[in-house]
Formats: structure tokens, sequence, C-alpha cells
């Protein structure tokens, strides 16, 4: 039974951060993680174009495609979570007019089963916001460091340590919270900004790499579990080294298999012991 059978919906985000009670967050592609996470109490389940690095191995999230984040959405979607799910829209899927931007946001809510899309961007896409908004569409930001920026950035960077960086993406946030989104993810920034971002705007703020004051968190699945067996930002914390746990269960396979022990009579099936005579 979920931490919380209730369903969580928009509104349930915004009176958290009335409330003053922290926002529970992660990433999920596929079915049984979205179930999971449904089960863990997760408030929101988001379905990043992370995808990119973490499922197919890119080096970047820039290769995603609409097509990919609407299918993975609808495996997430499929689980019937309490969560509410939120879907990344793809590199080059709002990079267009407003009304194209309206459109592939419809397929996400239409086709993939989300509840809400998340933007990566100030201020360069404050018009394409607007327009998902007035197709009643509900959005989540994402300010700091936006991985659909990579080559401008020049890399995945802490972003906000500067002065005129910081009070651009300070400004940022309080204009879209202005337009309507209904929270703000905050990636990559220093703490102190975070907390000045979140104490000022009336929208929740998700942080990953925002520090403490944020109000909520998000991390990768693969990542708080221990899958991820690269290098990880100095953001996550790992809970669990299923790493290491699947790779021994899986030598331990190859062992049995190797050795005759598997399978044994309590993986087989039996049939007549007289089954020579049916060949005869």
């Amino acid at each position: 039974m979920p931490l919380n059978s209730e369903r969580t919906t928009v509104r349930t985000i915004l009176e958290k951060k009335k409330k003053g009670e922290k926002i529970c967050s992660v990433t999920a592609y596929d079915f049984p993680t979205a179930q999971l996470a449904s089960a863990a109490g997760i408030d929101l389940i988001l379905v990043g174009d992370s995808l990119g690095m973490v499922m197919q191995g890119r080096p970047n999230t820039l290769a995603v495609t609409l097509e990919e984040m609407i299918y993975h959405t609808r495996q997430v979607s499929r689980a019937e979570p309490v969560s509410l799910v939120a879907t990344d829209m793809p590199f080059g899927s709002f990079h267009l007019s407003e009304r194209e931007t309206a459109a592939n946001a419809i397929r996400c809510i239409k086709e993939g089963g989300a509840e809400a899309v998340k933007v990566e961007g100030g201020r360069r896409r404050f018009r394409v916001i607007e327009a998902i908004l007035a197709a009643e569409i509900p959005v989540i930001g994402h300010l700091g460091l936006t991985p659909q920026s990579v080559h401008q950035l020049g890399g995945f960077t802490v972003q906000g340590k500067q002065r005129e960086s910081a009070r651009e993406i300070y400004e940022d946030a309080l204009e879209l919270a202005k337009i309507g989104v209904f929270c703000l993810v905050l990636e990559s920034i220093p703490l102190e900004l975070g907390k000045k971002i979140t104490e000022n705007i009336g929208v929740p703020t998700i942080g990953i790499g925002a520090g403490p004051h944020c109000d909520g968190q998000i991390l990768v699945f693969q990542d708080l579990v221990g899958l991820t067996h690269q290098y990880l930002p100095k953001f996550v914390r790992r809970y669990a080294d299923l790493h290491t746990v699947s790779l021994q269960a899986l030598e331990a396979y190859v062992r049995d298999i190797r050795a005759g022990s598997f399978p044994g009579e309590a993986e087989s099936y039996h049939g007549p012991s007289d089954i020579d005579s049916f060949f005869q």
C-alpha cells in the first residue's frame, strides 16, 4: 500500500509549499520503476529526458526524441501511480513556434498519459510556456543547469555563481512563477541562491543540486539506488548499491549454469514417466 494512497495532483503540489511539507520526486522511465515510486510515496514522477544518458548511454540528452519521450511516459502512466506524472519536453520540441510547441505538449498528454510537462530555460522560453499553459497543460519550469543547453554552457557546470548569472536565474524564477508554472526545478546552483528563490516565489521549488532549502528534491532513480556505476555529481546520495547486488546475482547465475546446477529439480517440470512410449 503506498505511503500516500491519495492521487497527487498539481493542487497537491502547490498546497505542500503552503503547508511547509517537503515534496519528494524521482525520475522513472518504465512501468516497474513507476510502481516502485508510487508504492514508496513519491509525490512527483518525472519521465526525464535524462533517459538519453541513463537508458541509452548517450553523452547528453540532446538526441532524445519526442516519440521516445511519449513512449516512456506511456509506460510510466500505465502503472497508474498515485504520484503525479510529468514528462520532459525534449530538445527541439519547444524550440519552435508557439503553435507547434503547444501541439507537441498536447501529444505528451494525449499519447503519453502525462499530467504535466517540464520545459527547460528562462526568458527565451516565456512565450512558448505561455502557449502550453493556454492549452490548459500544467508546466514545470527548469532553471540553473539546463542539460539541453550543455553546449552553450560549456559542459555540466554549476550555474549562478557569479552576480550576473545569479540575478538572471532569480529574475527568471520570479517571472516563471508569475506566468503560471506550478513548480520549478532548480539544478546545480549555489544553495544560497536556491534559498532566496524558494523564499520569494509562490510556487514550489524542486532542487537537484540546489541545496536543502528548496521545497522538494529530485534525483535520478538509477543514481539513488546505485545502478549507475560511473561518475556521479556531488549532489547525488546513494541509498543502495544495486549495481553490486545485480552483478553478484548474475555471476552466481553464470556459475550455476556452467556447473550444471541450474536448472535443478525445483525449476523443472515433470511429465509421464513412460515418455519413451510416446515415440514408439
